[in-house]
């Protein structure tokens, strides 16, 4: 992770929840290929949303860090059965082109919120966050309530969550310097482009560190197409930009203020939050990862917790059915509140 004048350490990559593990197998050159959903331009820069199926609520299906709209492939089309389904890139990723520096949650949220607006998608939505794409769903939360009809979250980040950054474990929030998070901006300065030196230093680190495109469990799971989809993607300069996350600390601790002003902030909102299961031996981060799970699944008077088995991380690729029958089920149980 950087900024987009300097490039940090590589050791900040070791990030718990919020860098996936780069793949290493064969490298492969790729070209590019065409976007499978709209570009939507947001002020000077385009965010790719991808939507298929009809109906309500929309479904937004929000990735983890460095993963892709189209990692959501054994999911979406099945859900698209149901109702609409959108996913995205991210600022940076795929076909999304780099938006306002830093690339911060809340400035992910606004322009996400924005796209949906302006593709003509209205909500509320109902929210399905992994990882980092969890927090993303709980920053759009607490921003924007009344767009929300009901989350999903999988094996999602909290503002809790033990992280391991340059050899120093703590909290999500231990990483805050106390700063004050910059407001979300709707147009992009020159200088919010990626330098020469840092496109270099980054060109150099992936030469260096041998970080080239290659595929490995568990996106080996992906259809033959899209995996050359992320082995292009995974190639792009603007791929390492997108992974920054310089405000995660502040963000981290914003997110705890809004969860601690009361019981269930959320009220009755729909939630389900889905893990994976801890195996039968856990080590202190296993344990520490089922203690947040929980304490998501109580932002909700409604949430509950479900823990699947021989499942990593990406649940959505190892048990897609598992993420597939919950989604339903929710937009059903929404559809029956709306009639209500």
């Amino acid at each position: 992770m950087y900024i987009r004048n300097i490039f940090w350490s590589t050791s900040i990559l070791c990030c718990l929840l919020l860098m996936p593990v780069q793949s290493q197998a064969q490298e492969a050159a790729v070209q590019q290929p065409g976007a499978p959903g709209k570009l939507v331009d947001l002020g000077g820069y385009r965010l790719h949303l991808w939507c298929m199926g009809k109906g309500t609520p929309t479904v937004v299906l929000s990735a983890g860090s460095g993963d892709f709209s189209f990692d959501w492939s054994l999911v979406q089309p099945e859900i698209a059965k149901t109702t609409r389904v959108c996913s995205y890139d991210r600022g940076g990723e795929a076909w999304s082109e780099l938006g306002p520096s830093p690339l911060t949650r809340v400035q992910e949220a606004y322009d996400l919120r924005r796209a949906l607006r302006s593709a003509k998608i209205k909500g509320p939505y109902l929210l399905v966050g992994h990882s980092l794409g969890g927090f993303l769903a709980e920053i759009f939360v607490s921003k924007y309530p009344a767009d929300v009809a009901g989350m999903v979250l999988v094996d999602a980040s909290n503002w809790n969550s033990l992280l391991n950054i340059n050899g120093k474990t703590g909290t999500a929030q231990s990483f805050s310097k106390n700063r004050a998070i910059p407001e979300p901006r709707s147009h992009v300065l020159a200088s919010d482009a990626l330098s020469p030196a840092a496109t270099k230093a980054i060109q150099d680190f992936v030469r260096d560190y041998d970080m080239g495109p290659k595929i490995e469990p568990p996106y080996n799971q992906l259809p033959t197409n899209v995996q050359q989809w992320r082995l292009w993607a995974l190639g792009q300069t603007m791929h390492w930009a997108a992974t920054q996350d310089e405000y995660f600390g502040e963000e981290a601790e914003e997110l705890a203020r809004w969860a601690g002003k009361q019981e269930t902030p959320l009220g009755d909102l729909p939630l389900t939050v889905i893990s994976r299961k801890s195996p039968e031996n856990p080590n202190e981060l296993d344990k520490d990862h089922e203690v947040h799970q929980r304490e998501l699944a109580k932002l909700s008077s409604r949430g509950r917790l479900i823990t699947v088995a021989n499942s990593g991380h990406h649940i959505q690729l190892d048990q897609p059915v598992a993420v597939i029958s919950v989604v339903t089920s929710m937009v059903a149980e929404i559809r029956g509140r709306v009639g209500r």
